[in-house]
């Protein structure tokens, strides 16, 4: 509820004005009989006023946590998005239920965003084994009463959002206590755990053999109909290569595939000069050409982010350092200079509420 944090603010300020200036509301016979309270006693009044909303605001974001959920997008992608749920123990527990559908108001979600978690469906249990990261879910009956269609993108959405926490790399899905041998509707095999191996909106690059690839994940960008941006991670089977980060950033520069609704973030025709990984794996460097910048040497930030995105993704690194043309100061065109390295966002998609 962040926006709403100033309005508090100046109500309170105002309401003290108004009570201390002592006229406008009142009459013109009690405005004369009023007698104004020393200037210092006004302002002490209106900064109690103020800490007493700072006080409630901090309140109010002590019990709230942020968190990225995932849902389906009005094209049918399994889609991102971080949102302030009421703050609990079980954190990833509470992660999962407010994927359900009603699970949380539809009017917190932006147009066109569905729940697949069935309507119904609890999480009777979340057991984190530490040493393997291995997350156990067991989900009540209702979990299986879901559309055969949405079977891969419910596997997806549970896996990729329980493996955004640190804690959790593996998932195991139960229900009623029973391990899946398969999902039922579908026959997707959980003969093993899931993880974001798996990969998330699955598809093949044209001319691509699938016994012969290697799988990559881009983001791209897509906007609702009321024009709210977000990004969309695609896993895109590309031809074998052991040089993986090479290729994704070479996959983002190509685009999307044609007739899926997704947004380019990239000028076709950009080219990676080079690519290094730092000795700790924590940074990937990229060098673009200068067609990474536009008519005004300026790059674009939506392009940034879906490099950062991509390759972190893609890496073990947490931090891409991007270079035009090997210089490291770079402006973007949400008027920032970056010239250290980005770290990748802790929350992807991020709503205000």
């Amino acid at each position: 509820m962040q926006p709403a944090k100033p309005v508090r603010l100046l109500v309170a300020a105002s309401l003290v004005v108004m009570l201390t200036s002592g006229c406008s509301l009142l009459g013109k016979d009690s405005a004369k009989q009023s007698i104004d309270p020393p200037r210092e006693d006004t302002e002490t009044m209106l900064q109690t006023v103020i800490k007493d909303a700072q006080k409630n605001n901090a309140s109010q974001n002590a019990q709230s946590t942020q968190v990225t959920l995932y849902f389906k997008d009005d094209k049918g992608f399994v889609s991102p998005l971080s949102l302030p749920v009421a703050s609990t123990e079980g954190i990833a527990k509470k992660t999962l239920e407010s994927m359900v559908e009603d699970g949380l108001p539809k009017a917190q979600l932006p147009k066109g965003f569905t729940a697949l978690l069935p309507k119904g469906t609890k999480v009777k249990s979340l057991d984190i084994k530490t040493e393997s990261k291995l997350a156990v879910v067991d989900f009540s009956k209702e979990f299986t009463n879901y559309n055969v269609q949405d079977e891969r993108k419910m596997i997806e959405a549970v896996t990729w959002a329980l493996t955004g926490f640190p804690s959790i790399e593996q998932v195991e899905l139960r229900v009623e206590g029973k391990k899946l041998p398969e999902m039922p509707m579908g026959a997707t095999p959980l003969d093993g755990t899931l993880s974001r191996a798996m990969g998330i909106n699955l598809e093949i690059a044209p001319g691509v053999n699938p016994g012969q690839s290697v799988p990559v994940t881009l983001y791209f960008q897509s906007h609702t109909a009321d024009h709210y941006g977000y990004y969309v991670p695609v896993t895109r089977m590309v031809k074998r290569t052991d040089q993986v980060a090479k290729a994704a950033v070479d996959e983002l520069i190509k685009g999307p595939l044609a007739n899926k609704g997704l947004e380019a973030v990239m000028t076709l025709g950009t080219e990676v000069l080079q690519l290094k990984q730092s000795d700790d794996n924590s940074t990937v460097t990229v060098d673009f050409s200068s067609k990474f910048l536009d008519k005004d040497k300026k790059a674009s930030a939506d392009a940034v982010q879906a490099v950062v995105l991509s390759l972190t993704e893609n890496t073990k690194a947490s931090k891409v350092q991007i270079t035009v043309n090997g210089d490291a100061k770079v402006s973007t065109t949400d008027n920032k200079t970056n010239s250290q390295p980005v770290m990748r966002p802790t929350h992807i998609n991020p709503l205000k509420l």
